[in-house]
């Protein structure tokens, strides 16, 4: 039962119902809390997150270090603009650059922002420093491609549920397929082409991992053709695939780099594209910017998210019980789960066409643990990156045991 004064499960969905915009379809829980791997709905019933809004919640819910660090800094000076300096933007922008081998930061508020700041960035080094003639700069996208729901995101989607309805659509955005490199380097062969945006691992399309050697072969090939890469690492990266990136598996460096989600630990948005000197320095005062970017509460929020990361090892985490994820469910007979894909606690399963995916999900949160499914029978599974081995274990087994029940 709510406790006294508390709204109801299902007068929550009521509410959202009648007064929200219908844009998302949740999985009908309503939570109240969250505390490490665990969340609990206004009922007081007790769940397994195994979805880390997204991957936002690498740290936990609620990380008792990353609380303080948001509080502490609530209490003294959250947000100037950048029409002034803070103490916080410099040694945070000091602190991630050098953490990742990069000259520059640009602080932004959600994923997607990101993104438009990296293609903007993009476009004014193709006019400035490769001399494509203006209004021509071109940049390619791996059909597959999930980064938003902005104009620009939509335009580089190939998913018609993202797209339709919403044209006319940016100009100058070109996909190829994912993990295709033969076709990759077809495209750059265009002098025009300015960038290519990809994820090292798919995210909305349900962890699609790329062929060993794909990401090195992106990086030869635009260097080869003087294009940028960018990598958009807002859900692959701080340690969700057992590597503080996800190209650190190849060993590979783009040219530009976008973070978000667990950059705050799930408190707030904040967002953040790195580059050298020579790309970063064609933005100039006046060109882009952001009223919340670089505030003061996300950039002392972010620094303790990823010293949290750092600190308690998460990306060994990730990498050790990823293989343990993965090698469970792998036990779970193939006429319920065809296919297991997954790298560190970044995973997903497909589910036989017999099951329903969604009920499989519906039946999952009745054992106590909430996912949700991904372009149809597509279920992702990525609990937050704190969770333990017996922890790991015992969602299999719940996992397992719904998958069971359909035998009834």
């Amino acid at each position: 039962m709510a406790g006294k004064g508390q709204l109801s499960s299902k007068e929550i969905f009521a509410l959202e119902d009648q007064y929200g915009c219908r844009n998302y379809g949740p999985i009908p829980v309503a939570l109240t809390r969250g505390e490490g791997v665990f969340v609990w709905d206004v009922e007081g019933k007790k769940y397994y997150d195994f979805l880390s809004a997204y991957s936002a919640v690498n740290q936990g819910h609620c990380h008792p270090r990353i609380i303080a660090a948001l509080k502490k800094q609530a209490d003294s000076l959250t947000l100037v603009s950048r029409a002034f300096y803070s103490d916080k933007l410099g040694p945070y922008e000091k602190f991630m650059t050098e953490l990742l081998g990069f000259d520059r930061l640009l602080p932004m508020n959600t994923g997607v922002e990101g993104g438009e700041s990296a293609c903007k960035i993009a476009r004014k080094w193709g006019y400035d420093v490769k001399k494509i003639r203006e209004g021509q700069a071109k940049i390619i996208f791996a059909e597959g491609n999930f980064w938003g729901r902005t104009l620009s995101a939509v335009s580089s989607s190939s998913d018609p549920s993202c797209y339709k309805g919403f044209g006319p659509y940016m100009a100058g955005f070109h996909l190829v397929p994912y993990n295709d490199v033969d076709a990759l380097e077809k495209e750059l062969q265009d002098p025009n082409v300015a960038a290519f945006m990809v994820e090292p691992i798919q995210g909305e399309a349900g962890t699609v991992i790329p062929d060993d050697g794909y990401l090195k072969k992106v990086r030869e090939l635009c260097t080869k053709y003087n294009v940028l890469w960018i990598a958009d690492e807002v859900q692959t990266g701080l340690g969700r695939t057992g590597k503080l990136l996800a190209v650190d598996h190849e060993g590979v460096k783009p040219d530009i780099l976008i973070l978000g989600k667990a950059l705050s630990g799930g408190l707030l948005p904040v967002s953040a594209v790195l580059a050298s000197h020579s790309v970063m320095d064609v933005i100039k005062p006046g060109t882009h910017g952001s009223t919340y970017g670089g505030n003061p509460l996300a950039c002392a929020v972010a620094m303790e998210a990823v010293k949290v990361l750092l600190e308690e090892k998460l990306c060994e985490n990730s990498e050790r019980l990823g293989k343990i994820l993965i090698e469970e469910l792998n036990k779970i007979p193939k006429n319920k789960i065809t296919t297991v894909r997954g790298r560190g606690l970044m995973c997903a399963i497909v589910v036989h066409d017999s099951i329903p995916a969604y009920d499989v999900c519906l039946r999952l949160r009745d054992a106590g643990l909430l996912t949700k499914t991904t372009h149809g029978q597509t279920i992702r599974l990525a609990p937050p990156l704190v969770i333990t081995e017996q922890q790991i274990k015992d969602g299999v087994n719940i996992i397992r045991k719904v998958f069971d029940s359909f035998d009834n």
